[in-house]
């Protein structure tokens, strides 16, 4: 590391600022990148200040996602800090964030990857496919929605919004019989034990960059780069390259059922898509194969072909 980078490290006199939205999870999520800038630099745990930012995803909850804003619902407002200086480092659950950073904003570092499977959480059933006939089912995801509708047109699906406390309770209170957390997000609260069972990826995809988290800064910012690159998980980045390429071709938002995943098998990316109308009358799916290296590229040609597919109304409820 030069001299100068070496000088210019945070102190507990000039901490660096991590923002994170206030939820268990995402708080979870900045400690953690705490913890590794720590171990990276040898760092003391006051080099470093959490700055708790509240966004409008979090604030409106008894609404569905699409009718109060789309993109952006759960980091405009930490985007904003991190543009006016407030922050330091913006820490993102990368399945909330847009695919088009703003204006002098890089998102290049990811952290390792958890478990991508949907959790299905339920206090009296097992599996998914024993719920009953016109069950009611709990889901604020437009994508796990309208897989459901296409796996099961029978239940019955109301909106289920809030952090994984929130939702827990309102199956205790009876408002649904069962619902959808990512397992990731479990595991990294230490509540896996909540899932009845983890869905594979073949009986329901999930969302682009599910169980990633990323780490946005100032591009112009040489210490903050040089720091974050010393954590990054290069084959967390060489995946999302491929499925966040394909979600900005599909111009994917809170407003549209996508799913996909890119996974690493030797030398080669194996990516997965699959779009979804929203009602679930109807899904297209697809995959690629090749180079590691060519990942944005698969990407950018399975949007192609799902949406030459599509009609021009599928994304439109019927």
């Amino acid at each position: 590391m030069p001299v100068r980078m070496m000088q210019n490290l945070p102190s507990p006199a000039q901490p660096l600022k991590i923002g994170t939205r206030g939820s268990p999870l995402a708080l979870w999520q900045a400690h953690e990148t705490r913890r590794r800038l720590m171990a990276a630099f040898d760092l003391p745990e006051d080099a470093f200040q959490i700055c708790v930012i509240k966004v409008m995803g979090d604030q409106i909850l008894d609404k569905a996602l699409k009718d109060i804003g789309g993109k952006g619902l759960f980091t405009r407002e930490i985007e904003e800090a991190l543009l006016d200086g407030s922050i330091d480092i913006a820490v993102h659950s990368m399945k909330d964030m847009p695919t088009v950073q703003p204006d002098g904003l890089i998102l290049d570092c990811y952290l390792p990857r958890e478990d991508v499977r949907d959790a299905f959480v339920s206090p009296h059933v097992a599996r998914l496919a024993e719920l009953p006939q016109g069950a009611v089912v709990g889901s604020s995801s437009l994508r796990r929605r309208a897989q459901l509708r296409l796996k099961r047109p029978d239940l019955h699906l109301v909106e289920f919004r809030g952090n994984v406390q929130t939702r827990m309770k309102k199956l205790q209170e009876g408002v649904a019989v069962a619902t959808f957390l990512a397992m990731a997000g479990l595991n990294r609260l230490g509540m896996a034990h909540l899932a009845r069972s983890a869905i594979e990826t073949d009986e329901m995809l999930p969302a682009v960059a599910q169980g990633a988290i990323g780490v946005e800064r100032r591009i112009n910012d040489d210490r903050t780069a040089m720091m974050l690159a010393a954590i990054h998980d290069t084959p967390t980045g060489q995946r999302l390259a491929a499925e966040r390429a394909m979600l900005e071709r599909l111009d994917g938002s809170c407003e549209t059922p996508i799913a996909g995943l890119a996974l690493i098998e030797g030398d080669q990316l194996w990516l997965r898509g699959e779009i979804l109308r929203p009602d679930g009358s109807e899904v297209i799916a697809g995959a690629r194969r090749g180079p590691i290296a060519e990942g944005a590229d698969l990407g950018r040609g399975l949007a192609e072909e799902l949406l030459s597919q599509a009609p021009a109304d599928f994304f439109s409820w019927r």
